[in-house]
């Protein structure tokens, strides 16, 4: 008789909300922002560390400059080379003699400019390999912060899988955007910029035939971003959409096969697969005709200065030095041609998955509330609530004007129909959400006045979902708890009946808990409930605390749950109504709204809205 509302075990106090509709994360996602609006917040992300940036690219220039450098000095090689050749003076053959100490000294000037760009472009790689690590540490770290400091409604529209995927896919996209594409980006302009200007320096003529002949190749590589771009953005959501899809269907596989839902989820799948198909073919075809485009038009200039550089060298316009220096410039200045499509298609993905998780780091936070004063302090545990509103979407009220007053200790069951807004209460209480109106107070203080987290230390919780993570067992019941002793652990565990199951596992209470210990549901209750009875706070929600376990068990959670409830106000959630039986106040909802309340024995006696639920749970017995 739980809510109707999506919910999945979080590490936090409270429920992590599940997803939404399927596939809705794909909604608001599906327009893709412009290229150079990501990159700048990528730039602005990456200040801290623009010192040492600006030096990596400093270093890929200069080790660029130092290689265009090279083929002019081999031009002077070539001359002093050209100087021994034989000649013919006046009809008469001449043999001169090279000068090999000239040679000697160009060529070693030639092994140093190579050397030192090797040098300079090791160094730049080393820092762009750092940086890239650092930059993706801090984005997962920001990411994981930005989880904790979400309101619960995000998550009611996104799926997991697809926070998952831009914590994993889209953060190692852009950090092998930083490592890569940074450094040949500013090698390939560098060497493009510096080999034009060298060759602009040897003959204008044969300059102009490059840069001409290579001027259709900046056109069609600019069109192609531009179509590009919209399909590697939709590539990335696509991605983050089978993600969240594969998670869901996992977590929930055996629902899966129980139903024979194997071909409905397979169609899906194969859905959202089309679509990431669609799209990653659309955007690695695009950017794959760059490599190619470019080669062409490479080639095309090369064999246009070979063409061109003949002619002139027939009609003594220029030396054969120059050619030798053409024939390597030519190369210079076509092949960062090849690498700045290249890095741009690179650049294209990670603006892509930079726009999806700068999205995630924009969206609106909880409040901060470290200006709040006010803080609960060893409360008694009087809980009020005062006409209170509330709807999950604002055009649809969940919560109507419920107001309801409990005493400090008092057990409090709130029993309705699916969809009642008994869960919703509870969510309220916590402040997992936020009013629509009215307030609640805990001994007299508004909660919304409080911290949330000083609201979270009040309450100790079971939910009907159990959330266990990998670790030992005796680590699943301290959880955050400082302090605690073994004995306490035994203790609570003795309580809830799990003492001596403990003992029978091979390491007891260091048993870690994964695949190869897995425990049954109703095991896993128990140790969510020990670990309730560890935390020892005031209030107590216990929402379907029992529905995991059998009648015999149940008993034993019972006998623990009355001895965990004394001197403790608390709040039960319950699916079977004998178990609410000692109840000190019995709540009963119905859309939003407490239609009645009082003890068991009362509200049978007034043979109203809870005696009809009560032995409508008999008929069905019988």
């Amino acid at each position: 008789m739980s809510e109707k509302r999506p919910t999945r075990p979080g590490p936090g106090p409270g429920p992590m909300m599940g997803p939404g509709p399927r596939g809705g994360m794909m909604g608001a996602m599906e327009k893709p922002k412009s290229f150079g609006g990501t990159m700048k917040k990528l730039l602005r992300y990456c200040k801290r560390y623009l010192p040492v940036i600006i030096i990596a690219v400093v270093s890929a220039g200069a080790s660029s400059v130092f290689h265009v450098l090279a083929p002019n000095n081999l031009k002077n090689l070539g001359g002093e080379i050209e100087k021994g050749l034989p000649a013919l003076i006046n009809g008469i053959p001449v043999v001169n003699s090279i000068d090999l100490a000239a040679v000697a000294r160009i060529a070693w000037f030639s092994v140093f400019l190579f050397s030192a760009s090797l040098l300079l472009n090791l160094l730049q790689s080393q820092i762009m390999a750092t940086i890239t690590q650092k930059t993706s540490k801090r984005l997962r770290t920001d990411i994981s912060q930005k989880i904790n400091r979400l309101p619960l409604k995000y998550f009611d529209k996104i799926s997991q899988g697809d926070v998952l995927s831009r914590v994993t896919n889209d953060v190692d996209i852009i950090g092998q955007t930083l490592n890569q594409s940074i450094g040949a980006l500013v090698n390939s302009v560098t060497m493009f910029i510096g080999s034009m200007v060298m060759m602009f320096v040897n003959n204008w003529i044969l300059a102009l035939t490059a840069v001409c002949s290579s001027m259709a190749g900046f056109f069609f590589m600019t069109l192609i971003m531009k179509k590009s771009q919209k399909h590697f953005s939709a590539q990335q959501n696509s991605l983050g959409a089978i993600n969240g899809h594969i998670e869901e269907i996992y977590t929930g596989h055996n629902v899966v096969k129980a139903y024979n839902g194997s071909r409905k989820e397979k169609e899906t799948f194969e859905s959202i697969n089309d679509k990431l198909y669609v799209s990653a073919w659309k955007s690695q075809f695009l950017s794959g005709l760059m490599m190619p485009l470019m080669g062409f038009i490479g080639n095309f200039g090369y064999v246009a200065v070979c063409v061109v550089g003949a002619t002139l060298t027939i009609n003594g316009a220029i030396d054969f030095s120059v050619i030798i220096a053409f024939m390597v410039y030519i190369r210079l200045f076509t092949q960062p041609l090849s690498q700045i499509a290249q890095a741009f298609n690179t650049l294209q993905s990670t603006a892509a998955a930079g726009e999806r998780v700068f999205e995630f780091l924009e969206e609106k936070e909880l409040q901060n509330e470290s200006h709040k004063q006010t803080r609960l302090e060893k409360i008694t545990g009087e809980v009020e609530f005062r006409h209170v509103n509330f709807g999950y979407v604002p055009e649809k009220t969940v919560i109507n004007n419920f107001s309801a007053k409990i005493k400090a200790g008092q057990k409090v069951a709130i029993v309705g129909p699916t969809g009642a807004g008994k869960t919703t209460i509870v969510n309220l209480l916590m402040r997992f959400y936020e009013l629509g109106g009215g307030e609640i107070l805990l001994d007299g203080v508004p909660i919304n006045q409080v911290p949330r987290e000083n609201v979270h230390e009040q309450f100790g919780m079971v939910l009907q979902d159990t959330w266990l993570f990998e670790g030992t067992i005796r680590d699943n019941i301290i959880y955050d708890k400082q302090g605690v002793s073994d004995e306490q652990v035994v203790a609570a565990c003795k309580t809830v009946g799990l003492h001596h199951f403990i003992r029978t596992l091979p390491d007891g209470y260091n048993t870690v808990l994964n695949a190869k210990a897995s425990l049954s549901e109703g095991q896993k209750q128990l140790v969510t409930i020990a670990r309730a009875m560890i935390q020892n706070a005031p209030l107590l929600i216990l929402d379907e605390a029992t529905s995991s376990v059998d009648t015999r068990t149940e008993r034993i959670v019972q006998k623990a749950m009355d001895r965990l409830t004394e001197g403790r106000t608390s709040f039960v959630i319950a699916h079977r109504l004998s178990t609410i039986k000692n109840a000190d106040l019995i709540l009963v909802m119905r859309d939003g709204d407490i239609v009645e309340n009082g003890t068991h024995e009362e509200l049978l006696a007034n043979e109203g809205f809870y005696a009809e639920l009560y032995n409508s749970q008999f008929e069905h017995v019988a």
